[in-house]
């Protein structure tokens, strides 16, 4: 089992940047994708940013793709989210996720099946 905390959300208005963080406990060792989703009132819930554990290979959605930028500390078992440029349409509910499976289908919800409880993001024009 993986426990996935999310951390470092908050208010910053329109151009301004916030950095994620998602703390790891349990078998982490076990994980070889880890992924940034995000929720909106409203909207179904969108992948934007995923790293591959054992070669940093990552992979954005168009929508924050030159903005975010995704990583990973072995040493400290997080995963990380830098947000820059932040815009007003980036507010959500952005939750870690992390699968233990070999192969997944790119930024979609049902290849993860570790899931953290959310941290809120919220940016003002």
């Amino acid at each position: 089992q993986v426990q996935l905390e999310e951390s470092g959300g908050g208010s910053v208005q329109t151009g301004g940047a916030l950095r994620l963080s998602c703390a790891a406990a349990g078998s982490s060792s076990s994980l070889h994708f880890m992924a940034w989703f995000r929720q909106a009132p409203g909207n179904e819930r969108e992948g934007i940013a995923q790293i591959l554990t054992f070669n940093r290979r990552t992979y954005y959605a168009d929508s924050v793709k030159g903005r975010f930028t995704i990583s990973l500390d072995d040493a400290k078992n997080t995963l990380y989210l830098q947000m820059d440029s932040l815009k007003p349409e980036d507010t959500a509910m952005y939750y870690c996720a992390a699968s233990s499976r070999t192969g997944v289908q790119n930024l979609a919800s049902h290849s993860f099946n570790y899931w953290g409880q959310g941290t809120q993001v919220t940016v003002s024009s």
